[in-house]
């Protein structure tokens, strides 16, 4: 057994290197330093046609898997691009997942292409202020009116909310008290963001300053029932389609991350002479950064076996679960040696680590907490009772 990329997958890799040469550190600074979209990567990464690498040929995509998603996701975030640049690409790559698999072919049709081509930017709207991941108790309603709903509510840390054309939203057609089961009720909705009845307030926050996360109120947004997903109440089901490729790519983007903050950490390491010899000759350095290529490393393997198992139609989430947690443990513990082995250069920015650990710190916390999937682990696979 073998988990050697394939040629297409290497192909895919080298492409997204291609790409990613034109957008050195200083770019991804810049965009840092002023809060701005990555524009001209997320334009360059459409003509590529990497948006559509997990969509469906029949619409435009390439037809392959999340499997080679999460080679090119590892790619961009390697690159220097970091979560900043990642999460530019982020939901395209991923989030229609649950319109690919249970939309009509007519939904397909009029909502993949855009996306896959770079013309509509779309953004993922689930969470809720006192819902957490807590997802049955979410609020946000959505009444229907002839084939009208009217969306009301209010959604938080919602990435890209900002610039996006469209949105994904999860909402209660029906109240928690009318419904026999918790997870009933919830419909899944993909429509255009009309900002007539949208605002997005951007959230200030520690890192990955070029891509907007946001809180969102939805003042009777009109919905026409053709951007309904799949049956009314179904949604629960369907959002859960999406959860392991998030986990998969999130894991992807956090290795990438890590291995770039490792190889500057290295290449700074050889460099810089101190006592009249390089640092990198001291054990007390290499130590700690070999440490952390082997956890990359080893997070990436189960990554890529997660990835295998969901392209193959098999159950992943114990697998895709602690992909997540091992590549975000190991991508922070390499950006925070990172900072350690540079010493006060590892402070300044012009060294990128810095960037990096803020960043690092991203898919620890999203888009499911460390114990959680500890839980899930010590319930799923291990056996013992539920404690919350």
């Amino acid at each position: 057994m073998t988990l050697e990329l394939t040629d297409t997958q290497a192909m895919i890799g080298d492409l997204t290197e291609k790409v990613c040469a034109d957008f050195d550190d200083a770019f991804w600074r810049e965009r840092d330093e002023t809060g701005t979209f990555p524009e001209a990567f997320y334009r360059a990464v459409a003509a590529a046609g990497l948006l559509g690498v997990a969509m469906p040929d029949r619409f435009g995509g390439s037809g392959l898997g999340i499997s080679e998603a999460a080679v090119m996701m590892e790619a961009i975030a390697r690159s220097g691009a970091g979560m900043a640049g990642a999460s530019s690409v982020h939901m395209n790559i991923f989030g229609l997942q649950p319109v690919v698999v249970f939309g009509t072919d007519a939904q397909k049709a009029r909502m993949l292409p855009p996306l896959i081509t770079g013309q509509e930017k779309a953004c993922f709207a689930v969470t809720e202020p006192d819902a957490g991941l807590n997802t049955t108790q979410i609020k946000t309603f959505a009444r229907k009116e002839g084939d009208t709903y009217l969306l009301k509510g209010q959604k938080i840390w919602i990435s890209t909310a900002q610039v996006a054309d469209r949105a994904l939203i999860l909402a209660r057609t029906t109240h928690l008290d009318d419904v026999r089961k918790k997870t009933e009720g919830l419909s899944l909705f993909y429509t255009r963001l009309d900002r007539d009845h949208v605002t997005a307030t951007e959230i200030p926050k520690l890192g990955r300053h070029a891509v907007d996360s946001n809180v969102v109120f939805f003042d009777d947004l009109p919905i026409h029932e053709d951007d309904l997903i799949g049956r009314e109440g179904d949604g629960f089901s369907m959002i859960l389609h999406g959860l392991n490729p998030e986990r998969i790519l999130i894991a992807a983007e956090a290795v990438g991350l890590g291995r770039a903050a490792l190889h500057a950490a290295a290449e700074y390491a050889k460099q810089r002479v101190v006592f009249d010899r390089a640092i990198g000759m001291n054990q007390g350095i290499q130590h700690p950064l070999a440490h952390c290529w082997m956890n990359l490393e080893a997070a990436f393997l189960m990554t890529l076996q997660a990835a295998a198992l969901y392209d193959a139609g098999k159950p992943c989430g114990a697998e895709a679960n602690s992909a997540k947690y091992l590549a975000a443990e190991a991508s922070f513990r390499a950006c925070e040696t990172a900072i350690q082995t540079l010493g006060g250069m590892g402070y300044a920015r012009e060294y990128n680590v810095e960037r990096y650990l803020r960043e690092s710190l991203i898919p620890r916390i999203a888009p499911v907490s460390p114990q959680m999937i500890l839980n899930f682990i010590a319930e799923k696979i291990l056996g013992l009772p539920r404690s919350y």
